[in-house]
C-alpha cells in the first residue's frame, strides 16, 4: 500500500515522542495478540534506543474473530486514555495479555489509580467503541490485514519485526 492511503497522525492518535522527529512508526496492534505482545519489548527497546528521533504511535486493529478480548480491552486502553494514562494501561495489557477479562480490565484500572467508577461506566457503555473502530477501519484502508503491522514514515514495513530489522527500516528511513 502507498503511503497516501494511511491516515496521518493527528490530535486523536496516542503519541510517544516528538512531533517533529525524524521517523515516526506507526503500530496497528491488538492487545491479545500474542505477536504484538512479543513486538512489545521490542518497540520499548527501539523508543530508548532512538529517542528523540523516533515518534511512536499505536492505533488499535483488534482482531475479534481471534482475539475475543481484543475490542475491550482497547476500549479499555481508551478509558485510561481518557484519565490521561493510556499508555500505562496499554503498558499493563501487553504485560497481563492472557487476563483480559472484565474484572482484570477494572483490577488495572484500580492499580493505576484510575477512577474506577468513570472506566467501568465508560467500558459498559462502550463510549470508546467509535474511536477503535475507527482505527481498525483506518489500518484496513492502509493495508494493515494482520497484526502488530508496522509503518515507516508511512510506508508499510513488510519484512520482520525482531529488533534488529526493524532498527535498520528506522535508521534508513533517516532515524
Amino acid at each position: 500500500m502507498n503511503a497516501s492511503s494511511l491516515t496521518p497522525i493527528d490530535e486523536t492518535d496516542h503519541t510517544q515522542g516528538p512531533d517533529d522527529a525524524p521517523v515516526t512508526l506507526i503500530e496497528y496492534g491488538d492487545f491479545e495478540c500474542p505477536l504484538c505482545g512479543q513486538a512489545y519489548p521490542i518497540v520499548e527497546r527501539l523508543r530508548r534506543d532512538y529517542g528523540d528521533d523516533l515518534r511512536f504511535a499505536f492505533r488499535h486493529l483488534p482482531l475479534n474473530k481471534v482475539h475475543p478480548h481484543a475490542a475491550q480491552a482497547a476500549q479499555a486502553a481508551e478509558a485510561a486514555g481518557a484519565q490521561d494514562a493510556f499508555w500505562a494501561m496499554h503498558a499493563a495489557l501487553f504485560k497481563h495479555q492472557r487476563a483480559l477479562e472484565y474484572e482484570d480490565l477494572k483490577g488495572y484500572a484500580e492499580d493505576l489509580a484510575l477512577d474506577t467508577e468513570r472506566f467501568a461506566r465508560e467500558l459498559d457503555e462502550r463510549v470508546y467503541n467509535k474511536r477503535v473502530q475507527a482505527d481498525l477501519r483506518g489500518g484496513v484502508r492502509a493495508g494493515a490485514n494482520g497484526t502488530p503491522t508496522f509503518f515507516i514514515n508511512g510506508v508499510r514495513h513488510d519484512g520482520d519485526f525482531d529488533f534488529d530489522t526493524l532498527s535498520q527500516a528506522i535508521t534508513k528511513a533517516g532515524a
